[in-house]
């Protein structure tokens, strides 16, 4: 009997134990389930969490928005000076939380800022009106999603009312104050909708999301398709949650102004190429070879219409027939009206059906626009190009350039475009740069007869590409002096600190103005095969093209570049011709010419300028106009030593130029 108690409580001991066991195993293997899930979470980046837990459409904070407004004015004066103040004043009334950045460097622009304080700035490395702008925004700011806001801008022919001196109120001509609906019944009677055109306002939150794949193209702005580019390629990538707000937010234009640059898309023919600028075209290019917006059409299914019928907020998907009204919990379905729907929301479903048949910026599209364009070129002659780019005295700043060279060529375009100096012209030796120059909307013109055999980096000073290439220089200055335009002729690899044009200008006729190339810090400037032809000023009068007419000849029968050319023939063989220090007197055409300053204008070569710790604070102090990076064997030696010096413009990564504002997060948006 106790034997088989033992046996029994044995039994029970046993099965405890296995139970006890299991549960053991059980508890075990759970801890390390719920371990494995936390370190998943924990490795996971903050964006991929952001985009797994999306539990709402809104956000649960009620806090305001700071609201900063980019622009890029006019100068403030004549007709555009007293519309883009009305705009302006108009943006800050809105709210105390809007402040504004001005791109740009005129005079007016600073001074126009600095009578508002800190809520107006200009930010000067880069060269509408809203109604219901910031409760659109402030609904925006509200949703638990990184999202891009848009609106197509209404055209108006006059707008009578101006603000009063606190920029609280708007007055009408005859004195009386009107109030803001009085004010939206006159934009709806007399504004016009344009969804397709170019001019759309783009706003969108501070997030994590970028706005679409890929790169931003090096696009000009204002000249034309920038907008239209983002939209559709935002829709295309779905990052954010794109909202078209143009029938909440009241913003318009006055159509008086600059009508020509905002045509694109309406009435587009390519036999009106010529009427437009090349900066139309290339954008026109950028577009068709970047993205994806000429391969197919937008993703116009992720698109939300941002409406407020009866005092509500709505998020419609007019594709998938949805409405989401901002103050309920639920949504709406455009298919369901009259289904147990309370007046409220039968109301909103009748608003949101008219508004269904109006065209919006859905309806746009530039695909088939942009596969006529089929090949990269402007349709403009030189004499079209000279006569856009010359400034007031017929002056043109000209660069000859191969592909080899191509990104020095835009480090010294966006030193120019920082200099705020526009009347640049491009000679492309080849079709390669002449393709590139086009796309990053130069003006540009190709070399009657282009220069075969241009080696990539085997074309600095002494090789024969060389000789070729230089020659090709005096030939195109010739051709422009020819047709009644002063040149002043700068190698890609000058740098420029200050405009030189009003001093090389003061010469006046009759006197070519050319850089020395002497190294020697004492001593005469105009020594024999001392003058650099790559750095000259040329007016344009009978006895300089005269004189330029015999280097051209005397180098077409040289061996040699035509730097030796143009001392041989203007200063003479051994410097025969050579006046004082400075100075040449060509005999026969009685030309003189003159060696700048090196202080002024120094040399690769010059008091080791290059050698310097810091290049540019030591030519600054010496009050350099330019300095030129010559003196030096190889295109990649020059490039390394122009980058490292840190006078540089261009990023190469993204073809634009490169800037210098501050910035408190490293975020790219494009």
């Amino acid at each position: 009997m106790e034997a088989q108690h033992s046996l029994f409580f044995r039994y029970i001991y046993y099965k405890k134990a296995m139970q006890s066991g299991l549960w053991l195993v059980w508890f075990c293997g759970f801890f390390l389930i719920c371990v494995s899930l936390y370190a998943t979470q924990m490795l996971l980046p903050s964006s991929f969490k952001n985009q797994i837990k999306k539990p709402s459409l809104f956000r649960s904070d009620s806090s305001s928005p700071t609201i900063t407004i980019f622009t890029a004015p006019r100068p403030f004066d004549g007709l555009a000076e007293e519309k883009q103040v009305l705009a302006i004043r108009s943006w800050l009334g809105l709210s105390e939380n809007v402040k504004v950045i001005f791109f740009g460097q005129d005079p007016s622009v600073i001074s126009f800022a600095e009578d508002f304080g800190s809520r107006v700035s200009v930010e000067p490395n880069i060269d509408f009106t809203f109604l219901d702008f910031i409760s659109t925004i402030g609904y925006a700011y509200k949703l638990d999603q990184d999202w891009l806001l848009v609106a197509s801008s209404q055209i108006i022919s006059r707008f009578p009312f101006h603000l009063d001196s606190n920029g609280k109120h708007w007055i009408a001509d005859d004195g009386k104050h009107i109030g803001i609906h009085k004010l939206q019944e006159f934009l709806a009677k007399k504004c016009h909708l344009k969804p397709c055109g170019d001019r759309i306002l783009m706003a969108w939150n501070n997030g994590d999301l970028p706005l679409h794949y890929g790169v931003l193209p090096p696009f000009l702005y204002g000249k034309g398709l920038h907008n239209h580019w983002i939209v559709t390629e935002a829709l295309s990538s779905d990052f954010r949650l794109v909202l078209d707000a143009s029938w909440t937010i009241s913003n318009f234009y006055l159509n008086d102004l600059d009508q020509e640059n905002y045509q694109l898309f309406e009435g587009f023919n390519l036999s009106d190429c010529h009427k437009r600028s090349w900066e139309i075209m290339g954008n026109s290019h950028l577009g068709r070879l970047y993205g994806s917006i000429s391969l197919r059409e937008a993703n116009y299914s992720n698109i939300f219409r941002f409406l407020k019928c009866g005092g509500n907020y709505l998020i419609v998907n007019i594709m998938k027939n949805i409405i989401y009204p901002l103050e309920y919990k639920r949504s709406l379905s455009l298919r369901k009206k009259g289904i147990s729907l309370s007046s409220t929301e039968e109301e909103i479903l009748d608003c949101v059906n008219v508004v269904k048949s109006l065209d919006g910026i859905n309806g746009c599209s530039v695909k088939d626009q942009l596969k006529l364009l089929t090949s990269i070129s402007l349709p403009l002659s030189l004499e079209s190009l000279l006569s856009m780019r010359a400034n007031q005295n017929k002056t043109i700043v000209l660069a000859v350039a191969g592909n080899s060279y191509k990104d020095m060529l835009m480090s010294w375009v966006c030193r120019l475009r920082h200099l705020q100096l526009e009347n640049f012209l491009v000679c492309a030796l080849d079709h390669e740069v002449y393709g590139f120059a086009v796309l990053q909307g130069l003006p540009v013109f190709k070399y009657a007869n282009h220069t075969t055999n241009i080696s990539f980096d085997n074309c600095h000073f002494g090789t024969e590409c060389f000789q070729k290439v230089t020659k090709v220089k005096s030939r195109v200055v010739l051709q422009i002096l020819k047709l009644g335009y002063n040149v002043l002729l700068s190698d890609v690899d000058v740098y420029w600190f200050k405009n030189p044009l009003p001093f090389l200008s003061s010469f006046g006729p009759a006197v070519l103005v050319a850089q020395s190339d002497e190294y020697n810090i004492t001593g005469p400037i105009n020594l024999p095969r001392r003058l650099n032809s790559g750095f000259y000023y040329a007016h344009s009068d009978g006895i300089t093209i005269a004189a330029l007419e015999k280097v051209v000849k005397h180098a077409a029968n040289s061996n040699l570049s035509e730097q030796p050319s143009f001392y041989d023939t203007l200063c003479g063989e051994s410097g025969s011709h050579r006046l004082g220090d400075d100075r040449c007197l060509e005999p026969e055409t009685n030309l003189t010419v003159y060696f700048l300053n090196r202080d002024l204008f120094p040399n690769g070569a010059y008091q080791g300028l290059w050698e310097e710790i810091n290049v540019k604070e030591a030519c600054t102090n010496k009050g350099c106009y330019i300095l030129h990076n010559n003196w030096i064997s190889g295109r990649k030696k020059k490039l390394e030593r122009q980058v490292l010096s840190g006078l540089w413009e261009y990023d190469i990564s993204t073809r634009m130029c490169l800037q210098s504002w501050p910035r408190t997060k490293f975020t790219s948006y494009f």
